[in-house]
């Protein structure tokens, strides 16, 4: 029997917690575990570890699945990622950062940036083929007007999956962050000095209070 060992971490956002049942199978090069059952109450920035045994070594594990399915309420959830250890101790990662909505199956790569012409497996290359045509569909193109560069063919953020909404909204969140930083610098009076610096303590004296203003 071969034991692997598995962390699945989920994120720390709001609501990316779940009351819903969560799944795993390891997919090897030389077979995949059953079905094992990894919680079904998830709360936002833990760690679950767990078993999956299987009856032969499944060699290098290629690929993931993580099924969530409910009794009653969807409750959606955000994974941020997987660490599975096999039992020769070899490390295996797959990032994940997305929200599993409804009934689902999501399956996920070994997070090692492998090209197309690496996956040697037909079943890696019809992961590849099935996340292409994914987000194909997701996200189309049309024009906004005549000498304007193309834009999605949506009428609001709204209109997105949610995993395309969460990356807009980390997107705005961090314009946040160097906009208050631009503007603490600017009050510190750094972007209107029209004199040169004294001496590096005063440039310290500067730095340090924008610093301040940032951690309170």
């Amino acid at each position: 029997m071969a034991v692997y060992k598995v962390k699945v971490t989920t994120g720390d956002i709001v609501g990316s917690g779940t009351k819903n049942c969560i799944s795993i199978t390891l997919v090897g090069r030389r077979g995949e575990s059953e079905k094992t059952s990894v919680h079904c109450w998830l709360l936002p920035g833990t760690e679950k570890s767990l078993t999956v045994r299987c009856r032969q070594d499944l060699g290098p594990i290629i690929l993931i699945r993580l099924h969530k399915w409910r009794l009653f309420l969807e409750d959606a959830w955000f994974c941020k990622d997987v660490c599975v250890t096999a039992p020769d101790g070899s490390l295996y990662r797959f990032p994940c950062y997305q929200w599993l909505e409804g009934v689902t199956t999501l399956e996920i790569r070994e997070g090692t940036a492998k090209k197309l012409m690496d996956d040697d497996l037909e079943i890696l290359k019809e992961h590849r083929r099935l996340e292409l045509k994914a987000r194909q569909e997701a996200f189309q193109w049309k024009f906004y007007a005549e000498g304007w560069p193309r834009c999605l063919n949506v009428g609001s953020i709204l209109e997105l999956d949610s995993n395309s909404q969460f990356s807009c909204i980390r997107a705005t969140d961090f314009n946040g962050v160097l906009i208050f930083q631009a503007a603490s610098h600017l009050l510190a009076g750094f972007l209107l000095r029209h004199s040169s610096w004294k001496s590096l303590d005063e440039m310290r004296s500067i730095f340090s209070r924008t610093k301040g203003r940032e951690i309170g």
